[in-house]
């Protein structure tokens, strides 16, 4: 593993024993690949793809045996800038099969930020889709190649067994696409994933089923549904970009059963005005993840959306994790669930301090599936950590929240997006909530801007539902269900939020322009 993972002081240890026995990725992928050989395995029809499993899983090992000749292995870097589609998801998984480590990058981020990912990850080859390539090839890594040309490159070669791998080995490196100053690059190992394959599908997968692939394959929520579909034998449905006329299409034609998507997605969808008239009736479970799913949203997808919905909370570094099921709970939808099997949690006060998980606190958290660190910052991986009196290591998520009585974790917001006012925290999801009950909100993000009397205000940046909405009888209808220290001190209109390609609004970029002449 590189060096400031595996040696450094900061390296996070694993929770339990590392079991030289457990499956490899790769291994699994072939083994369910035998399952059913001429059934699809990949479906894009925007390429025109519709490989069996057999074919897949030949690709997939031609793949692994072409990078093997170019010198991947064991903890080298592959590096990929692309959008989603049949052959960088086959190279995602060739890389895994020659025992390498995939990064895939960011494309929603700035040039400047990936500059800074391709420095950090120093791979041996970064595979870049034909749009991306003059970016690419400014990026100062030592080969770049186009996807234009994969098969090219491919050549004739040979298929070949999956390389072996010990469970320290790196599995992928997963930037965040807000990455400024110097990048965090998250470490999977072998271990961690293939725990985290083992525990993730419990959602009634199997080689019968259909996944719909509509976020990007750099995100860790694509990463942990796609690839765990893989092991089960699950046909994958892969869009480039998520659309909701094209997603509701293919749902409908491929009678697709799985599929995960982030809440501005489940928004999008329940305001198309078709959406009714798709037959989606061969759905079994949606997963929900990245924030929050509003209980207004999940009200109205479990009333016109056949099958469950579960909503995941968890950190891509690792640690606590906590999953809700809808169905089973109707009165929880405004909690993110109950803590999964083999997680341990604790709350953290402003001081750092212990305190029971029934407060308001940061939550912190241990889990089998935990980063070993960022790549080659062990600063930065130590800043993550909580070490408690037993010597026990904990991932810091920055979010705060608390556990109710029943063991369901009710979020609040990130440390850094609360905001102080008048000494008082207030919490902007709960206005949020709040607004987003008003018909004539579409989409709201409250944040903090400065205030001579108070230090910090909240303001509610609101994309209105109807241009003739009025923005103060909202305001004071939203007061008028907050407590007095809670209030809003104005409502501002906007045609649309910043989201990140995973659907997180982008609060930092939003608070910037009212903090630009005020002192940090």
């Amino acid at each position: 593993m590189s060096e400031g993972v595996r040696t450094h002081k900061g390296r996070i240890p694993p929770r339990e024993p590392e079991n030289r026995d457990l499956p490899r990725y790769s291994q699994m992928v072939m083994d369910a690949a035998k399952l059913q050989p001429q059934e699809l395995a990949v479906i894009c029809e925007e390429t025109d793809t519709f490989w069996t499993w057999e074919q897949f899983a030949d690709r997939i090992s031609r793949i692994a045996g072409r990078l093997v000749q170019e010198g991947v292995g064991p903890d080298v870097i592959v590096c990929g800038l692309a959008d989603n589609s049949p052959d960088y998801l086959a190279l995602y998984a060739g890389v895994l099969h020659a025992g390498g480590c995939m990064a895939p990058l960011p494309f929603s981020a700035t040039e400047e930020s990936l500059v800074k990912m391709v420095d950090n990850s120093d791979p041996l080859l970064l595979f870049s889709a034909p749009k991306f390539m003059e970016t690419a090839e400014r990026l100062g890594a030592k080969r770049v190649i186009s996807m234009a040309d994969f098969d090219t490159w491919l050549g004739d070669a040979e298929p070949i067994p999956p390389v072996p791998v010990e469970p320290e080995h790196m599995f992928n490196v997963i930037y965040s696409s807000g990455t400024t100053g110097t990048p965090k690059g998250i470490v999977h190992d072998q271990m961690m994933r293939v725990r985290q394959m083992n525990r993730a599908q419990r959602n009634d997968m199997d080689e019968k089923c259909r996944h719909i692939m509509s976020t990007p394959l750099y995100s860790n929520t694509t990463l942990v549904t796609t690839l765990s579909a893989m092991t089960k034998g699950c046909g994958v449905v892969i869009m480039s970009r998520f659309n909701t006329k094209e997603f509701l299409r293919l749902s409908e034609k491929y009678k697709v059963t799985h599929a995960i998507l982030v809440p501005v997605q489940y928004m999008r969808l329940m305001r198309e005005p078709d959406f009714d008239k798709y037959d989606l009736s061969s759905y079994i479970c949606k997963m929900s993840t990245s924030a929050p799913l509003p209980g207004v949203v999940i009200e109205e997808v479990m009333r016109r959306w056949p099958g469950n919905i579960k909503e995941s909370y968890g950190m891509t570094e690792g640690g606590a994790s906590f999953m809700l099921d809808c169905a089973a709970n109707p009165t929880k939808w405004d909690t993110v669930g109950q803590l999964n099997p083999g997680c341990e949690l604790k709350m953290l006060d402003e001081e750092g301090n212990e305190i029971p998980i029934t407060e308001f606190g940061e939550i912190v958290g241990r889990g089998a599936s935990m980063m070993p660190g960022y790549l080659k910052v062990p600063d930065k991986t130590e800043e993550a950590t909580y070490v408690d009196a037993d010597g026990k290591v904990w991932i810091r998520s920055g979010d705060m929240g608390r556990v109710d009585e029943d063991g369901f974790l009710h979020l609040l917001d990130r440390k850094k997006d609360m905001i102080i006012s008048g000494g008082f925290n207030i919490y902007a999801t709960d206005l949020e909530q709040v607004l987003r009950k008003h018909p004539d909100v579409a989409d709201v993000a409250v944040i903090a801007v400065p205030s001579e009397d108070w230090g910090e205000t909240p303001l509610a940046l609101v994309v209105p539902k109807t241009p003739d909405a009025d923005g103060e009888a909202m305001r004071e209808w939203a007061n008028g269900q907050l407590g007095k220290t809670q209030r809003i001190s104005k409502i501002e209109f906007r045609e649309d939020l910043p989201r990140s390609e995973i659907g997180k609004i982008l609060k930092r970029e939003l608070r910037e322009p009212y903090w630009q002449t005020t002192p940090a």
